[in-house]
């Protein structure tokens, strides 16, 4: 990494300042820590004396307080933290479209709080508004106090208008009359002309105007354009005509350039006032129900989605800083919200702008790349990868170990195998140009059988999942949209081969989507086999897919909806057994659950958890985003530790481990799959989870809990009051110390050790 080394220090306090500000620094930053942690800002009227779970709302938000976090760490590159507060933003972005949303309906729809002592959706609401507001103030902060400076100290300077010089106005006026000008349109708002559609996310100007002469207020709208091509972040030319430095220069908002330059727009007019402004809208009408089963036309009912999703109701207004309160008022009017679903912003109007600022070509503020690795069973070039796959299963973890050389490959070695008789694959989400894709059609062509389940209601990914069936149709491919009722969110692709001996199954078992750019940046978890225990699974898998299979049971593999939650809890329940017979003498070992996954609420798991923890069970979950199980709480959860890691990559594989009376974890049971253990994916979705039979993959799944458990880099544990606490870098006391995976973290210490075994 090019990043500094963080302190070497005993106090966990000294640590976290360093961390906080630039060292020496004449300003006084508080730590990132107090302002991050939402709790400590925020009453959580979630926790009370009798509470079993944390709201899940609040404690999202707290994972993407540990995402902002990022951007305050000087011991990550300055692009990178750049990166992270739009990465704060997108998510939140989302957040407010799905869980805002979803609380609005609850509160017009008069929903009732589940128990007496629970907060109902308006309490809740109001909660976490003004926690994602104390976020996003801290957002700002960092920006104007840590990011905007040390730019400008490496050359890249994020400049108001009114900082130009004259002659540097002159030229980004005339730049903007050649190149924006011409694709603006003002759209007024009086009797004679409606108030303008407004799209989700975008950003606008709302100008307040005067006829010369009349005192009557005019009011317009002018959109930001946000067509490809078009930066939101203008460089500055140079007023010598020297061409700029790549990765430096001075940079100005595009909406700030269109703001000083209004009066092209309106001649003749009088402006009276200029308000930036982003609307919100809600992602769709429920929170992730299945589709009614009388649906009979998929594809139509997911169109009508789309269109019907463009108008869906605006559930958060925010408006730039130094808007009067009259101009905010006759806007939020013309939307139809309340006040309080209005957001005064006192930084970037949007700051996944940023995205664009930290792509400039500046290796020296960026972490080093990282180039997957071929895992050495995968290297060889004088045989197939299904001769490989029968010497043994083949476990890859990404993006350590190349997708491509994996998952890719699969696929395409499939198509070009004239003993390969039939392919079958899920998509869930993919890229746009996706190699998936294209090979699925030429294997078609070639006139295999070729099947392809895509998930057209995959959230926000619908409409590209509609082209890609469209696509796949036309091709000759034979598409299915799943099983009636049910998200399909399972990661399985299928392979049928002649050989000598008969037809022989391959499958690929994922935690994640057949994504090569999102392969690149989470990490994930791919099975290849043939082992028949397994395959036979899949081929019922994709059977009730694609057909009318009704099938209830399989033989190793967990499929929700049908088996995966019942056996998680038989699972767990088996734990509470061994603990059982170990106190009592009967048993060596005791119980002993590792899990690893995105979210955990799914309230059944969470009280079978609670009863292990009870019988002595030790459980070790690491969860990177919302927890709803409240652990170390006395006579509840004393055994149970949670911890997230956040940082270079985001943790998307999901693994789970069961003692199974054990002593070598090792020897004991392991899975891993698509699913995580909320209620929607155990209960809404079909989702699959395969047993790892493989010895030497089991023993890769532990490395990864292991490393993760020394991590005091990127981990954060949670504590029963729902706030989370950064580990403290350990103290450095010898070269071993710093290549140890305690003071490297997670990623590093994978990236290392991945070189080191390959």
């Amino acid at each position: 990494m090019t990043s500094p080394s963080p302190s070497k220090t005993t106090s966990s306090q000294s640590a976290h300042a360093a961390i906080a500000g630039n060292p020496g620094s004449s300003k006084a930053v508080p730590s990132p820590l107090d302002l991050l942690t939402c709790s400590a800002a925020i009453a959580r009227p979630d926790i009370g004396p009798d509470s079993r779970t944390l709201n899940r709302d609040l404690s999202w938000l707290e994972f993407n307080a540990r995402v902002l976090y990022q951007a305050f760490d000087h011991r990550m590159p300055l692009l990178e933290r750049t990166r992270f507060l739009a990465i704060f933003t997108s998510n939140l972005d989302e957040f407010v479209q799905k869980r805002v949303a979803y609380l609005l309906r609850a509160v017009e729809a008069g929903v009732r709080p589940d128990g007496d002592n629970r907060p109902g959706p308006a309490e809740m609401l109001s909660a976490v508004r003004r926690t994602f507001e104390h976020l996003e103030e801290q957002q700002t902060s960092c920006y104007e106090h840590h990011i905007r400076p040390e730019l400008n100290a490496a050359g890249i300077e994020l400049l108001d208008y009114t900082d130009l010089r004259d002659t540097e106005r002159l030229l980004i006026d005339d730049w903007y009359r050649r190149w924006v000008f011409p694709i603006l349109t003002p759209l007024a708002v009086d009797p004679g002309h409606r108030f303008p559609f407004i799209s989700n996310l975008s950003s606008n100007l709302g100008v307040l105007l005067r006829e010369h002469g009349r005192e009557e207020l005019l009011f317009a709208r002018v959109k930001v354009p946000n067509q490809s091509g078009l930066s939101q972040w203008v460089r500055v030319p140079d007023p010598t005509g020297k061409r700029p430095e790549p990765g430096r220069g001075r940079f100005v908002p595009l909406h700030e350039v269109i703001r000083h330059n209004l009066d092209d727009l309106f001649p003749g007019m009088k402006i009276v006032e200029v308000m930036p402004f982003r609307v919100t809208r809600a992602a769709d009408g429920g929170d992730d129900g299945a589709l009614d089963s009388d649906t009979e036309n998929l594809l139509a009912y997911v169109e009508q989605q789309l269109k019907r999703r463009r108008f869906a109701n605006v559930v958060r207004l925010e408006v730039g800083k130094g808007a009067t309160p009259q101009l905010v008022e006759r806007v939020v009017d013309m939307f139809h919200i309340r006040a309080e679903d209005t957001d005064l912003s006192q930084g970037l109007l949007d700051f996944r702008s940023l995205f664009e600022i930290a792509d400039l070509p500046r290796a020296d503020l960026k972490l080093k790349p990282w180039s997957p690795v071929v895992p050495r069973r995968l290297s060889r070039d004088d045989e197939t990868i299904f001769d490989i796959i029968k010497r043994g299963d083949v476990l890859v973890h990404h993006p350590y170990e190349s997708f491509t050389a994996s998952a890719e490959r699969f696929i395409a070695e499939a198509v070009s195998d004239p003993n390969v008789l039939a392919i079958k694959q899920t998509i869930y989400r993919t890229t746009r140009n996706s190699p998936f894709v294209q090979h699925m059609i030429r294997a078609a062509e070639q006139g295999k059988q070729v099947a392809c389940l895509v998930e057209l209601r995959a959230r926000f990914d619908e409409g590209r999942n509609v082209r890609l069936a469209q696509a796949l149709e036309k091709a000759g491919v034979h598409v299915a949209y799943g099983v009636v009722g049910l998200k399909t969110h399972c990661k399985a692709a299928l392979v049928i081969r002649r050989e000598e001996d008969g037809l022989r199954a391959y499958a690929h078992i994922g935690t994640g989507n057949y994504h090569p750019a999102t392969a690149a940046l989470y990490t994930d978890l791919g099975l290849l086999t043939c082992n028949p225990e397994l395959t036979g699974d899949v081929v019922d898998l994709f059977n009730l897919l694609t057909g009318r299979s009704k099938k209830q049971d399989y033989r190793h593999l967990l499929v929700a909806p049908a088996t995966m939650k019942p056996e998680f809890l038989r699972l767990i329940e088996r734990e509470c057994e061994i603990a059982r017979q170990h106190k009592a003498g009967q048993s060596p070992v005791g119980g002993r659950i590792m899990a690893k996954m995105n979210a955990l609420e799914d309230s059944d798991v969470t009280e079978a958890l609670y009863r292990a923890s009870r019988m002595g069970v030790k459980i070790t979950l690491v969860v990177r985003g919302f927890c709803c199980l409240r652990p170390g709480v006395e006579g509840l959860s004393e055994n149970i530790t949670v911890t997230s890691v956040v940082g270079r990559f985001l943790e998307h594989s999901r693994i789970f481990h069961f003692g199974n009376g054990q002593a070598d974890p090792i020897d004991g049971l392991w899975y891993m799959g698509s699913a995580d253990w909320m209620y929607r994916n155990l209960e809404q979705r079909v989702e699959a989870i395969t047993p790892v039979l493989d010895r030497s993959a089991r023993a890769k799944l532990k490395y990864i809990f292991d490393t993760i458990s020394a991590d005091r880099r990127h981990a954060w544990d949670l504590r029963s009051d729902g706030r989370y606490t950064l580990r403290t870098p350990p103290v450095v006391t010898s070269a071993d110390d710093e290549n140890s995976a305690e003071y490297l973290g997670t990623f590093e210490a994978m990236m290392r050790d991945t070189i080191k075994t390959e």
